[in-house]
C-alpha cells in the first residue's frame, strides 16, 4: 500500500533537506505543530515523506469558533478534527492536548488587560512566545524528538554563530514579525520548512497528498475573536471597559465628543469617532485609559520619533549595520538605531531615522539586519515628533 505522502512529486531526499536534521532520516524523529490548516498539514506531509519517523501535536487552545458556527479560526473543534483526519491520512501518530487554561491565562487575560489600558496587543506573539513554543517544545523532548517543526512562512538560516532567524522567501507570507520572541535555544530544535516555498505550491502540494483541507481558507482573524468584535471580547472579560469618557483634542485639550469605552479604539484609528464636522480628517493619536479619554489630531500628530522597548528578545549577536524595525505586521521595516541593552528582558530606546506613524503601546518592534531577525521588544511609551503630544503611554 502506497502511504499518501508517497504521492509528492517532491523526493525524500529534497524533503529531508527541508527539517536539516544530522544522519539517516529513518532514524530520526519529528513533531509536527499543526493547527489544522494546510501550512502545517502539508509540513506533516513533508515530515513523513522525508522517511522520518513523525508525531502531530495539536494544542487545544480556544474553541470560541466551533461555538460561533464560523470555520477558519485556527483553534476551533473543525481545525482539530482537520488535523486529526490528515494524520490518519498520512499514517502518523495525532495527539491533543487541551492548554485552554494556559492559554485563557496567558494570552486572553493579557489581550483583555492591554486594550483596557489603552494599550494595542498582538495575542498571536503571546502565543507563540508561550503556549504554542515554550509548551510545544516541552512536549516535543518528552517524546524524544529531533526537532519541532511548524508551518510558520520563516527560514532558520545556518549563519557564523549558529542557527539564525530570516523572513520568508515570499514577503506575502512572511511571519517573521509573529517571531521575534524566539529563543536561540528555541532555535536550535525549531524547523520552518515552509520558509523557502510559495504558498501556491504548499497547497499544490497538500493537494497532491489528497489532504482534505487543501483549499481550506486561511485564518485571517484572531483565533479566539474570530467574528472580528474585540470590543465584544473585552466588555465580557472586563466589564469596566465600558465606561464612558470623553474624545478630546491632543494639540488644543477642546472636548470633540463623547465615547463609551476606551477599549473601542486603538492608536492610528480614524473611523467611528462621530466626531464630524472637522476642518481635517482626525485620528486616534493616545489614549488615556486612566482618565478615558481618546485623544485625537491630524494625521501628523501620528508621527513618532521614538519609542521605549520593554521585555526585549535577542537572536544572535547586533550586527555593526544599519537596522531596520518593523512596528505592525504588514509595515515594510524602516531603518532605526537601537540605545541601551537588547535581549534577556532588559529595556533599549528605538530611535526612528525618519518619523513613524501609527506607532502605539501594546505594539511589538521587532528589529532586522537584512532579512535576518535580531530581536524585539514590546513598545511600552512613544515619543511623538509633534512636541504638542509629548510622551504617550499606555
Amino acid at each position: 500500500m502506497t502511504a499518501m505522502s508517497d504521492t509528492l512529486t517532491m523526493t525524500p531526499a529534497q524533503a529531508a533537506e527541508l527539517f536539516d536534521l544530522p544522519g539517516p532520516m529513518a532514524e530520526r524523529r519529528i513533531v509536527v505543530a499543526m493547527s489544522g490548516g494546510v501550512d502545517s498539514s502539508v509540513v506533516a506531509a513533508l515530515a513523513a515523506r522525508s522517511g522520518a519517523h513523525v508525531i502531530g501535536i495539536t494544542l487545544q487552545l480556544y474553541d470560541y469558533g466551533a461555538a460561533t458556527g464560523r470555520k477558519g479560526a485556527c483553534c476551533a473543534g473543525d481545525d482539530i478534527a482537520d488535523a486529526r483526519a490528515v494524520s490518519d491520512r498520512l499514517g502518523i501518530a495525532h495527539y491533543v492536548f487541551d492548554h485552554e487554561s494556559a492559554f485563557r491565562e496567558d494570552v486572553v487575560e493579557q489581550f483583555a488587560d492591554d486594550y483596557l489600558q489603552g494599550r494595542t496587543p498582538v495575542p498571536c506573539i503571546r502565543c507563540n512566545m508561550g503556549p504554542k513554543f515554550t509548551d510545544l517544545l516541552r512536549m516535543a523532548r518528552e517524546l524524544g524528538a529531533d526537532c519541532l517543526a511548524t508551518g510558520h512562512y520563516v527560514r532558520r538560516v545556518t549563519g557564523p554563530g549558529g542557527p539564525e532567524l530570516h523572513r520568508a522567501h515570499d514577503p506575502a507570507r512572511d511571519q517573521s514579525y509573529f517571531l521575534y520572541g524566539t529563543t536561540q535555544e528555541q532555535l536550535d530544535f525549531l524547523r520552518f520548512p515552509l520558509g523557502g516555498l510559495p504558498k501556491a505550491q504548499v497547497r499544490e502540494l497538500a493537494e497532491e497528498a489528497g489532504l482534505r483541507n487543501a483549499a481550506k481558507p486561511d485564518s485571517q482573524d484572531i483565533c479566539f475573536v474570530p467574528d472580528g468584535d474585540y470590543a465584544k471580547i473585552v466588555r465580557k472579560m472586563r466589564p469596566e471597559g465600558g465606561q464612558a469618557g470623553r474624545i478630546v483634542h491632543a494639540g488644543t485639550g477642546e472636548t470633540l465628543g463623547s465615547h463609551k469605552g476606551v477599549i473601542h479604539y486603538t492608536v492610528g484609528q480614524r473611523r467611528g469617532l462621530d466626531i464630524g464636522g472637522q476642518p481635517e480628517p482626525l485620528y486616534v493619536v493616545g489614549i488615556d485609559a486612566e482618565k478615558a479619554l481618546v485623544r485625537v489630531g491630524p494625521k501628523r500628530m501620528l508621527a513618532i520619533a521614538e519609542a521605549k522597548l520593554i521585555e526585549t528578545n535577542r537572536i544572535g549577536p547586533l550586527p555593526d549595520t544599519q537596522l531596520t524595525a518593523k512596528v505592525r505586521s504588514l509595515s515594510k521595516p524602516v531603518p532605526v538605531a537601537v540605545a541601551g541593552a537588547l535581549g534577556d528582558g532588559a529595556q533599549a530606546t528605538l530611535h526612528f531615522e525618519t518619523a513613524e506613524l501609527g506607532v502605539a503601546p501594546g505594539q511589538a518592534a521587532v528589529i532586522y539586519a537584512g532579512d535576518r531577525v535580531v530581536g524585539g521588544g514590546w513598545i511600552d511609551q512613544t515619543v511623538a515628533a509633534h512636541s504638542a503630544l509629548g510622551a504617550v503611554t499606555g
